[in-house]
C-alpha cells in the first residue's frame, strides 16, 4: 500500500498545481485504409508538436490562439489546417484524411498487414510508439520499454548490457515470436531470442506492437504466448538528422547521429544512423561497449513498382552475471545486491570470467508491386550473419576459479592462475585453468512473399509463402590460456591429443542445419461493423547435424540424415463494433508446434536420434471488450491457452551404467487469465494510462507410469511426475501500472510510472517433482517501483532541440526479479538476481 500512497501523493499535487490553462487541439489522422500512426502534427512556425498513436489520434496544446498545424506521413501529402483555439478549452478538428503522394516514396514494408487495427482486428493488442521509447526507456534494457504492458514480465536478467529478458502471458522467448520488419529473428534452433543481439535496436525503432495470445501476425505457425512486431525507421522523404548524446550512472554514455538526403532528384533517398554505447555496468565486473548501424536506402521505380533496402545491426561485448547468488552472499558482500562473482583481477585490470560477445546483421531488400487496384504482391529477400558467444571457464582444476582476492565477495585472483599456469609451464605441462569461449556463429537466408487481392468489396484473400535455410556453427575455442603456453585436448578424433593455443576449438564442433518451408493463407471479411478472419498454415521444419569432432571425417555417423517435422495451425476470430463507443472482439485456435533441435538429437551427438519427436499441441481462445470515449479508452481480454506435450526431457541411467535422455509425453500446462488495460486524458494537460493483469498459469496434471524403453525396448525406468497444480515460474503471474504523463508548459512534460510485481515463482526442473506431495517453488517477494522523467523541448537556433531527464526506480526499491529454486518454499536455499536500485540518465537531440 506504501506505493500506491506514494503515487497518490505525487498525483495529488499534480492536480494542485495545474492552474495554468492553455488552448489544445485534437483530431484523427487517417488514409484511405484506416488509421495512420505515427503522423507528425506541427504547430507552423514553431517546434511546438506531437505524433499520433497507433489509432491516428493526436493532441496537442498550441501556443497561439490561432494559427495552422501542419500535418505529414511518410509517403502522403502534407496537409496544412487552419485552427483557432478557445483558452481552456480542447478544439476538435475531426478526422483528417492524407492523400497519397504519387512524387515521394511509399513506406515499403512487407508486413503492414501483420499488425492489428483497433476495433478491426480480434487480438488483444499494446503498441509503443517511438516517441514512448525515446522519452521512457533511457539506459534500460529495450524489454523493458514493455514492463507497462499486460502479462508482459521484462527483467534485466543478470544485468550486463542486453540481457535483458521478456516472458508473455507466462511463456518464455522460446514462445514469444520476435519480428523485425516482418522478418522472424528467434534463433532457428532453439526459439530463444537474444536481446544483446539487438541492443541498438531501440534507436531506429518506429514503433512496436505487442499481440498477446494467437496474433494477426501471418508466419506459418505463430508463438504461443504472443508476438512482438518491430518496425524500424524507413527513409525520411525531407533532408535532415539529427545528434544525440547521453549519461548516466556508472559511466554510462551514449552518442551517435541520424542523417537523410531527403528524396533526391532521381528518385532516391537515403538514411544512415550510427551510435556508440559504453559504461561500467551497474553490476560488479560488467563493462560494456556497443555500436549500433542502421542504413536505408529507398527508390520508387515507378508507380506500381518500389523497393527498400535496408540493414543494420549492433555489435557489443559486456561482462555479464551468469551466475545466481544466495540472498545471505549478497547481504555478506562489500558491494551488496551489485556483487558479481564472475569476474576477476588479472594484472591489475578487470577480466570477465563470463561475458558476451556479438555481431549479428540483418539486411533485407523488400519490394512491393502493385499488380491492380485491387491486388498487390509484397516480397522480401533477407539474409543475416551472426558471429560471436559467451565466455566462461575451462580445464583440468576449474577450482582455482574460486580462489578470491581476499573474502569470498572479493573478485575472482586471476594472478594466482596465471602463477600455477607459468609454473606447469617449466615443467612441460599444459595450463590447468584457462578462459574459453562457447562460439554460435551462424548464416541464415529467408525469402518472405505476401499476395493480397480483393475478391469483393467486402471479401479479401491474403496468402504467403515463408521460406529460410539456417546454419548454426557451434564450437568452443580458446580465448586466454592464463599465463599458460598451451592446453592438451582430445576432443577431437581427427585430431586427438593437440596442444591448444588461443583461437583453437575443443570440446565440441559441429553444425546444425535447420530448413523451414511454410505456407499460410486467410480470409477476411468487412462488412459495417463487423469484421471477421479465417486464417490456416502449414510449415515443414527439417533438421540436420554434423559433428567435426566425435566423428572421423570417413565415418558415416559424422553426418546424419535430413528430419522433417511438420506443424499446422487454424485460427479464426470476429469483431463487432456495438456503436462508436464500444466493441467486442473473440478468437479461437489450435495450432501445433514442431519440437526443436535439441529434442531430435538428444545428447548431442549424431546416434541417438528422436526421429517421432512429439508435436507441442496449442489450443487458445479469448474474449475482449473496448470502450473508445472522448477521454478514456479502455479494454477488457479474458483468455485460456491449453498447452499439451509441453517439451520436456529427462536424463536416464541405462544399465551398463551409461547416461541417456528421454522424451517425457503428457506434460501439460493451463497459461489462463484476465487484463485491464486504459488510457484517460483527465485534463487537457493531463493523460493517466494503467493497467492489471491476473494470471493463473500452472501445470494441468500428474505425469504418473511413464515408462521408459531403451532401443532394444528393454524397460529401464519408470518417471512419476507429481506437478498437478503447480505454477509456472519465472514471470510474475500478477502485474499492475498506473503511468501519468503532465504538460508543465507548452514544451515541458513530466513523467511517473509505477509498476507492480507479484506472484513470481522461481525457476525449476519439474523432473525435481517426484515424490507425490511435491512442494510449490520459492515465491519471491511481491515488488514495485517508480519511474519518473521530465523532457523540455527548446530551440538553439534554427535546430529543435530536447532535454531528457530519466530516473528508474526512484524510492531505490530493493528486489528479486529472477530466482532459481532451492528446496520448495525454503528462502535461505533460492539462489536470487537481485533488480537495480537507483540508476539514472540525461540526454540531449538536437534535430536540423
Amino acid at each position: 500500500m506504501k506505493h500506491f500512497t506514494k503515487l497518490g501523493l505525487i498525483m495529488l499535487f499534480i492536480f494542485a498545481s495545474s492552474t495554468i490553462y492553455a488552448q489544445t487541439i485534437e483530431g484523427t489522422i487517417v488514409d484511405e485504409t484506416g488509421p495512420l500512426p505515427g503522423a507528425n502534427i506541427i504547430e507552423k512556425g514553431t517546434s511546438n508538436g506531437t505524433t499520433t498513436d497507433f489509432d491516428g489520434k493526436f493532441s496537442l496544446q498550441v501556443t497561439e490562439g490561432a494559427g495552422v498545424v501542419e500535418i505529414s506521413f511518410v509517403g502522403m501529402k502534407t496537409k496544412e489546417i487552419v485552427f483557432t483555439a478557445v483558452s481552456g478549452q480542447t478544439v476538435d478538428l475531426g478526422e483528417i484524411s492524407l492523400n497519397q503522394d504519387e512524387n515521394v516514396l511509399d513506406e515499403i514494408i512487407i508486413t503492414q498487414v501483420s499488425f492489428a487495427i483497433d476495433r478491426k482486428t480480434p487480438v488483444a493488442v499494446s503498441t509503443v510508439t517511438a516517441a514512448i521509447i525515446e522519452h521512457k526507456l533511457g539506459s534500460q534494457e529495450f524489454p523493458e520499454v514493455l514492463k507497462s504492458t499486460p502479462g508482459v514480465y521484462a527483467t534485466k536478467s543478470g544485468g550486463g548490457f542486453g540481457d535483458g529478458k521478456l516472458t508473455m502471458r507466462g511463456f518464455n522467448s522460446e514462445n514469444v515470436a520476435v519480428m523485425i520488419n516482418g522478418v522472424p529473428v528467434n534463433d532457428m534452433e532453439n526459439g530463444r531470442v537474444y536481446w544483446s543481439n539487438w541492443a541498438g535496436l531501440s534507436d531506429v525503432t518506429s514503433y512496436m506492437q505487442v499481440q498477446r495470445g494467437l496474433g494477426a501476425s501471418k508466419v506459418a505457425v505463430p508463438a504461443i504466448g504472443g508476438t512482438v512486431n518491430i518496425l524500424s525507421k524507413t527513409t525520411d522523404v525531407e533532408k535532415g538528422g539529427s545528434i544525440f548524446f547521453g549519461l548516466g550512472n556508472d559511466g554510462y554514455s551514449k552518442y551517435g547521429a541520424t542523417v537523410s538526403t531527403g528524396l533526391m532528384d532521381n528518385g532516391l533517398a537515403a538514411t544512415v544512423s550510427a551510435f556508440k554505447t559504453e559504461g561500467n555496468g551497474y553490476i560488479d565486473g560488467t563493462e560494456f561497449k556497443g555500436f549500433n548501424y542502421f542504413i536505408n536506402v529507398s527508390k520508387q521505380i515507378n508507380d506500381n513498382h518500389k523497393i527498400s533496402f535496408t540493414s543494420f545491426g549492433a555489435p557489443q561485448r559486456h561482462g555479464q552475471r551468469q551466475n545466481m547468488s544466495l540472498i545471505s552472499r549478497y547481504r555478506n558482500a562489500e558491494s551488496g545486491n551489485k556483487f558479481n562473482p564472475d569476474w576477476g583481477i588479472k594484472n591489475g585490470q578487470v577480466t570477465h570470467i563470463e561475458d558476451n560477445f556479438y555481431h549479428k546483421s540483418q539486411t533485407s531488400l523488400n519490394h512491393y508491386w502493385t499488380i491492380s487496384d485491387k491486388t498487390t504482391l509484397s516480397t522480401a529477400v533477407y539474409a543475416s550473419f551472426g558471429t560471436g558467444g559467451g565466455g566462461g571457464t575451462a580445464g583440468t582444476n576449474r577450482d582455482l576459479f574460486q580462489v578470491r582476492i581476499g573474502a569470498d565477495d572479493q573478485p575472482v585472483d586471476l594472478d594466482n592462475i596465471v602463477a600455477i599456469n607459468r609454473a606447469n609451464g617449466e615443467q612441460g605441462l599444459g595450463s590447468e585453468a584457462f578462459l574459453r569461449a562457447s562460439r554460435n556463429d551462424h548464416n541464415w537466408f529467408g525469402l518472405l512473399s505476401t499476395f493480397k487481392t480483393d475478391l469483393t468489396d467486402n471479401l479479401a484473400l491474403v496468402a504467403g509463402l515463408d521460406l529460410r535455410t539456417y546454419t548454426g556453427k557451434h564450437f568452443r575455442e580458446v580465448t586466454d590460456l592464463l599465463g599458460g603456453s598451451y592446453v592438451f585436448d582430445d576432443s577431437d578424433d581427427n585430431n586427438p591429443n593437440r596442444a591448444l593455443q588461443v583461437g583453437d576449438k575443443f570440446s565440441y564442433n559441429n553444425d546444425g542445419e535447420v530448413g523451414w518451408q511454410g505456407l499460410f493463407t486467410q480470409l477476411e471479411y468487412e462488412l459495417d461493423k463487423l469484421n471477421v478472419f479465417v486464417a490456416a498454415a502449414v510449415s515443414n521444419t527439417s533438421y540436420r547435424r554434423i559433428d567435426y569432432f566425435q566423428y572421423l571425417d570417413s565415418d558415416p555417423l559424422r553426418e546424419t540424415d535430413k528430419y522433417n517435422f511438420t506443424g499446422f495451425s487454424i485460427k479464426g476470430g470476429a469483431n463487432y463494433n456495438i456503436n462508436d463507443y464500444h466493441n467486442i472482439f473473440a478468437n479461437i485456435g489450435y495450432f501445433e508446434k514442431a519440437a526443436g533441435f535439441d529434442s531430435v538429437f538428444l545428447q548431442f551427438d549424431n546416434e541417438h536420434i528422436n526421429a517421432d519427436a512429439e508435436n507441442q499441441k496449442i489450443f487458445s481462445v479469448e474474449l475482449g471488450y473496448g470502450f473508445r470515449g472522448e477521454k478514456l479508452a479502455a479494454n477488457v481480454n479474458l483468455y485460456r491457452t491449453a498447452w499439451n506435450d509441453r517439451t520436456l526431457t529427462q536424463g536416464i541411467q541405462n544399465p551398463d551404467g551409461t547416461f541417456s535422455t528421454a522424451n517425457i509425453l503428457g506434460v501439460n500446462a493451463i497459461h489462463q487469465g484476465i487484463e485491464f488495460d486504459f488510457v484517460y486524458r483527465a485534463m487537457d494537460k493531463l493523460t493517466l494510462t494503467g493497467m492489471l493483469s491476473l494470471g493463473d498459469w500452472a501445470w494441468d496434471n500428474d505425469v504418473l507410469g511413464v515408462e521408459i524403453y531403451d532401443e532394444e525396448q528393454n524397460l529401464i525406468d519408470v518417471v512419476d511426475l507429481y506437478i498437478a497444480g503447480l505454477k509456472v515460474s519465472e514471470s510474475a503471474q500478477t502485474t499492475a501500472a498506473l503511468g501519468l504523463d503532465w504538460q508543465l508548459l507548452p514544451k515541458t512534460h513530466f513523467t511517473v510510472d509505477y509498476n507492480y510485481f507479484g506472484n513470481l515463482y522461481a525457476q525449476y526442473d519439474p523432473n525435481d517433482r517426484g515424490t507425490e506431495g511435491a512442494p510449490q517453488a520459492w515465491k519471491a517477494p511481491d515488488y514495485a517501483t517508480f519511474d519518473a522523467g521530465l523532457r523540455y523541448n527548446f530551440k538553439i537556433g534554427e535546430f529543435d532541440t530536447t532535454l531528457l531527464a530519466i530516473m528508474n526506480n526512484v524510492f531505490n526499491t530493493e528486489y528479486i526479479a529472477d530466482a532459481r529454486d532451492g528446496s520448495g518454499s525454503v528462502t535461505d536455499t533460492a539462489l536470487v538476481w537481485f533488480g537495480f536500485g537507483r540508476t539514472f540518465s540525461v540526454s540531449a537531440k538536437m534535430r536540423f
